[in-house]
């Protein structure tokens, strides 16, 4: 029977355990208010592993009732245990304990949220004695895993150590029915944080088209006028940002409207507590924001304000409007908000080194003396295929786990090398770290280990296995190694597939198109275009797309799309059409030759590389200046994507399924470069549902899809709905990006999958139709 069960007016006495995101959230003060209401006495509290009820009277199971199903709005409830006890005698009223430490922790830390509304009220009331600070808080909303240092979360854990509560806070911090009781980073202009210099000075600075160091909840940020061409130019000079797109602040969705293009989803995304940016479709009608913030892109990183202090950044450009009406009218007003970084290192997030670093790039540094102690950036959501989808996944999500299906041992995986994050498993749970970035310097490789050590310290857990890619070279292979416990490399691809495996708790066979840039193949060769079958930790290849060369190497074509056009014009033999055209970029007859004969020319089935090969064709960008640039711009070109059938062929090589799209590429020469885009868009979606749809039929009716290469809004809608009507259901990713930014989740399942496997080895041979 359910200990909770009614027992009529009996008097009984239980031990409620909830496990999930439950501290820090209001949730002990939600407790009391409804143990009051329900007339019973006991007591809640935090321990490491979550929060503790202990409930005397008649109405018990509504108590537990509530628990499984309310709380505040920004808890989280993963799980509920109940127990019956013995009642007791001559209890006190219902009350509020202190947390209890303990030897190993298993709670969690909320994300960091945006000021709710009471504090924004609050902010902008002339009267309350928390008008125009910036650091405000309560327990729902304000900073929290970037200022935890450990668990249990409470005050002497975080980056408020240091700022004794005066006599008012005092009493809201004691006080159960008020909403800022236990809020650990609870401060005010007597007793908390205070800013360096005011936000008058830096909108003065902003006015002049000047630049903003800005200190956020998980790092500084670079600010700078939108709708000031000059200004934004400036910025990327200084800040060696060739053509990557900035992101832009506004103050609300009305405001957003001005600029961009808003669905449902998408509204819902930017108004979300969690602060993501959202890149959105411009808006056709604008012509506001300077040209060289998303340089040639149809879409703009559209972001709300995060903190108080982006809010009074606003309050100061419009004047110090009176109320709080303002908040919610449309303004054509629009910050650049980018990391504050030296170019290819982790944001910076100390005062010291903010002043030092940026010196040459900020023209004024809004600093604070509350620490951040863990850097986070921004997170970055996209609805493609008509689901929110991360690109890159940080700041309000982090530190919330990913529910598995399996238990296993404590796994520590650690990525790839771009785009990395570090995956860290707790029992049925995969905690994905912030993103890092790509290990190239020292600088990012120290934030790199640095995230490893936190999570381990604030997950209060040792690894028990290490998963790493199966390239050897990589900083994030050779950290593995360097780990005192039992390794497992686990091949690129593979990973990708098991990330979506694991979020979705599949846990049968399935076959996956994985499109993507680079990852080592387990043949040794440059795989990135793949059909595979997986099974748990079994991996098959099943097909593939036709190499290409790279030439001059796999970093070297990645960067130069053009390279890829001369690979595409040497294999199908269109040189003498194709050379002319690429010339002034280096391209002569002695390198075509070169690539003939396959020096310095490895073979390659990348998807990513034939992005290129087609932007590269068609003239729209020769010379990566960013990460994919190339790609984004050919999509950006795309209004009605169409498909010519007859492109392709679909060969059988050594029992593999190789997918050829030779015809594709070669319609490109010499077409204008729209109609290529669109040309080339609805023609390979076209053609993968074509190579992989009969294989996932025969194999159950579910496809995977991953890698980097779904990025491209245009062609996943393109192959969810082309699969959809072949009878083929597939599942991406939602959780975590599909790009290598989700590989460390998938890295830890396969690990726990290959320690612990599921049941009987399966004798699955995955028919290739």
């Amino acid at each position: 029977m359910n200990p909770a069960a009614s027992h009529g007016g009996e008097i009984r006495r239980v031990r409620v355990r909830v496990v999930g995101r439950v501290q820090g959230v209001g949730y002990r003060p939600w407790v009391y208010a409804r143990a009051r209401a329900l007339g019973l006495t006991g007591c809640v509290f935090n321990d490491v592993h979550g929060v503790v009820v202990e409930a005397q009277g008649a109405r018990v199971d509504d108590l537990v009732a509530e628990l499984r199903t309310g709380g505040p709005p920004t808890a989280r409830v993963d799980a509920v245990t109940v127990e019956s006890c013995a009642p007791v005698t001559l209890e006190g009223p219902f009350e509020i304990r202190h947390s209890v430490a303990g030897a190993h922790a298993s709670a969690a830390i909320g994300p960091d949220l945006a000021p709710c509304e009471a504090c924004l009220t609050e902010l902008f009331t002339p009267e309350d004695r928390r008008h125009l600070y910036p650091f405000l808080n309560c327990t729902h909303c304000g900073p929290r895993y970037t200022i935890t240092r450990a668990l249990p979360y409470d005050r002497p854990n975080t980056a408020l150590a240091g700022f004794p509560l005066c006599e008012a806070c005092g009493r809201e911090y004691a006080d159960p029915l008020d909403r800022r009781f236990h809020a650990q980073p609870l401060a005010c202009p007597t007793c908390g944080p205070r800013l360096r210099i005011s936000t008058t000075d830096a909108w003065q600075v902003l006015r002049g088209g000047g630049t903003v160091a800005f200190k956020g909840v998980g790092g500084f940020q670079l600010v700078c006028n939108a709708l000031d061409e000059a200004a934004v130019a400036r910025l990327r000079t200084r800040k060696h940002r060739d053509a990557k797109p900035f992101a832009v602040m506004v103050l609300n969705a009305a405001s957003a409207a001005l600029f961009a293009q808003l669905g449902d989803q998408e509204l819902a995304l930017l108004q979300d507590p969690t602060r993501p940016v959202v890149v959105l479709p411009v808006s056709q009608a604008t012509t506001r924001l300077a040209p060289s913030v998303a340089p040639g892109l149809n879409t703009l990183g559209v972001m709300l304000p995060a903190t108080p202090l982006h809010h009074l950044l606003f309050f100061e450009a419009l004047g110090r409007p009176s109320g709080t009406q303002w908040l919610t009218q449309p303004h054509a007003l629009a910050w650049v908000a980018t990391s504050a970084n030296v170019h290819g290192e982790p944001l910076l997030i100390s005062n010291e080194a903010a002043h030092q670093n940026l010196a040459a790039i900020a023209d004024v540094v809004l600093d604070h003396n509350r620490d951040i102690l863990t850097r986070v950036d921004d997170s970055v959501m996209r609805v493609v295929a008509g689901q929110p989808r991360f690109i890159r996944r940080a700041r309000g999500f982090v530190p919330d786990p990913v529910a598995l299906d399996f238990d296993g041992p404590c796994v520590l995986a650690l990525g790839g090398h771009q785009k990395t994050t570090v995956t860290l498993t707790r029992g049925k749970e995969a905690f994905v770290s912030q993103h890092v970035g790509t290990l190239d310097n020292a600088a990012t490789r120290a934030f790199f280990q640095e995230t490893v050590a936190h999570l381990q310290k604030t997950l209060d857990v040792a690894p028990e296995l290490v998963a790493h890619d199966l390239h050897p070279d990589f900083f994030s292979t050779h950290l593995a190694l360097q780990q005192r416990v039992p390794t497992v490399a686990v091949q690129h691809h593979h990973a990708h597939v098991a990330s979506v495996l694991a979020e979705h708790q599949h846990s049968q066979p399935v076959v996956a198109l994985v499109l993507d840039g680079f990852g080592l193949g387990t043949d040794g060769g440059l795989w990135g275009g793949e059909l595979l079958g997986v099974d748990g930790a079994r991996l098959e290849r099943l097909g593939h797309l036709r190499p290409l060369r790279l030439p001059g190497g796999g970093d070297l074509a990645a960067r130069q799309p053009w390279r890829m056009a001369l690979s595409v014009a040497v294999e199908l033999g269109l040189e003498d059409r194709v050379l002319p055209g690429l010339e002034q970029q280096g391209a002569t007859r002695t390198l075509v030759d070169l690539v003939k004969r396959g020096v310095g020319a490895p073979w390659s089935s990348s998807a990513g590389r034939v992005f290129d090969a087609a932007a590269g064709l068609l003239g729209i960008c020769p010379v990566n200046q960013c990460d994919a640039q190339a790609p984004m711009l050919l999509e950006a070109l795309v209004r009605q994507a169409y498909m010519t059938p007859g492109l392709w062929r679909i060969l059988d090589q050594h029992g593999k399924r190789v997918l050829d799209v030779g015809g594709l590429l070669a319609a490109l020469v010499e077409r204008e470069p729209q109609d290529g885009a669109e040309l080339f868009h609805g023609t390979f979606a076209a053609a993968l549902v074509d190579f992989a749809a009969p294989v996932a039929r025969a194999n159950g009716g579910v496809l995977v899809l991953g890698g980097g290469c779904l990025m491209n809004a245009v062609l996943t809608a393109a192959l969810v709905d082309g699969f959809a009507r072949c009878g083929v259901k597939t599942l991406l990713p939602a959780q975590v990006p599909a790009n290598d930014g989700g590989l460390s989740l998938g890295q830890a399942a396969v690990a726990s999958w290959q320690h612990n496997p599921r049941g009987a080895p399966c004798a699955w041979q995955f028919p290739r139709a």
